[in-house]
């Protein structure tokens, strides 16, 4: 204990001295935070509305748990989108990425392009396909475990991270099988992992209005539950500033950190944007619906999500795609030490307005955590480390979708 108690020591000694405006009841929080102790959910309301002068040790005490717990490595994964269908019938209110049947622009992919695709990821050196897709009305459940026998047959050692939790509710009901049942099949046909995507906001009022509780928070919880009960970890994601507040943030984040206790299976936290520009939720209601959040609260929610999961989840993750290179990097003095995928294909966020481009390509992704003053590191889907690119490079490739003259390392630092 002894460098917790000299890091909380530095921490009181100087910034005490500098301010008599300190708020004790974050000096409190933060101090528990750095020696260990639980930050609870009511700590973590009161942390999100932190003034201007005492969120900067908010984020001191962030930056310190990040670097406690994975040092100077910051992550990616060399990995592909594919998003099979845009076609749902779900009509989720916040989603600018779904058609309805026969309407123009809709797409339904054959196993065979989705094959293809996941070739030619992995011939550009992915180890992971991430694929979802909407809730066609036409599909049949047995898709899902077709998409994953398809790649496997010419793929058997490209990790297949797939299918949210609505795609797991949706395909168990057209099978009329449980969780348990539909996730161990899928599990034995060679599915890797889940994205924990569909989240939004685990509380019933906020789902009601996002997607009038069509999966509902203990409807997500119990796949959630159930992948990890299989050995199929998952990741964890909170989509936040449209309709929402610091006391549904810090409920959701204590939620997720409940569920990793009794399960362990979540691998990391993604925090994702609302991007407001093609949402339908935000094109019916301007008045009312949030633009997505500010800058600052962009910092506040990956900062105290580190501090509110650490020991738990110890892997927070950025969204470029939410927030384009320059504010991810920023996001790696914050608790942040994972900057996702390079993805090669990006439709969600695209489909609502974000304008970041499909891929940031591995070569890309060291330059901008070594102008963070961070060590490189390619990983797998579960975080093993399979190469350390502190001193050497990765292949130089040309992005898999033409970027029309844009460059996602104009802007870093």
């Amino acid at each position: 204990m002894k460098d917790f108690e000299e890091l909380s020591s530095d921490f009181s000694r100087g910034d005490r001295r500098k301010s008599k405006s300190l708020d004790a009841a974050i000096d409190r929080i933060l101090d528990k935070a750095l020696v260990g102790m639980e930050v609870s959910e009511q700590d973590g309301v009161t942390l999100f509305n932190a003034n201007q002068h005492d969120i900067k040790k908010v984020f001191s005490v962030a930056d310190k748990l990040r670097e406690r717990a994975n040092g100077d490595e910051v992550t990616f994964v060399v990995n592909r989108n594919i998003n099979f269908t845009n076609v749902c019938y779900m009509g989720c209110k916040f989603c600018g990425f779904a058609k309805k049947l026969n309407q123009k622009g809709s797409e339904l992919l054959s196993i065979g392009d989705i094959v293809l695709r996941a070739q030619e990821a992995w011939d550009r050196g992915a180890t992971e396909v991430c694929i979802q897709g909407g809730l066609h009305p036409k599909i049949s459940g047995d898709i899902y475990r077709n998409i994953i026998l398809g790649i496997k047959q010419v793929l058997p050692n490209m990790h297949i991270h797939a299918f949210s939790p609505f795609e797991i509710w949706f395909g168990a009901s057209k099978k009329k099988l449980t969780y348990t049942n539909f996730l161990r099949d899928l599990k034995d046909c060679g599915l890797g992992s889940m994205p924990g995507t569909a989240a939004e906001i685990l509380d019933v009022d906020i789902r009601k209005m996002l997607t009038k509780n069509k999966l509902s928070t203990e409807q997500w919880i119990e796949i959630i539950r159930t992948a990890h009960s299989l050995n199929i970890p998952t990741t964890a994601t909170i989509m936040y500033g449209h309709i929402d507040s610091p006391v549904h943030w810090a409920m959701h984040l204590a939620t997720l950190r409940r569920i990793q206790k009794e399960t362990g299976g979540f691998t990391e936290l993604v925090p994702l944007s609302f991007v407001h520009k093609e949402s339908p939720l935000y094109k019916a209601n301007p008045t009312i619906v949030r633009r997505g959040p500010t800058l600052d609260e962009i910092k506040r929610m990956h900062a105290i999500a580190r501090i509110m999961l650490s020991g738990g989840i110890d892997n927070i993750q950025v969204s470029w795609t939410k927030l384009g290179p320059k504010i991810a990097q920023e996001m790696l003095s914050l608790g942040v030490n994972d900057l996702g995928g390079t993805l090669m294909n990006e439709s969600i966020s695209r489909s609502s307005g974000a304008e970041f481009g499909q891929e940031i390509t591995a070569s890309e992704m060291v330059k901008i955590i070594r102008h963070a003053g961070k060590v490189p590191m390619q990983r797998n889907t579960t975080y093993d480390i399979t190469q350390n690119f502190d001193n050497c490079d990765p292949k130089e490739l040309t992005p898999l979708i033409p970027r029309n003259g844009t460059n996602p390392l104009e802007f870093i630092n």
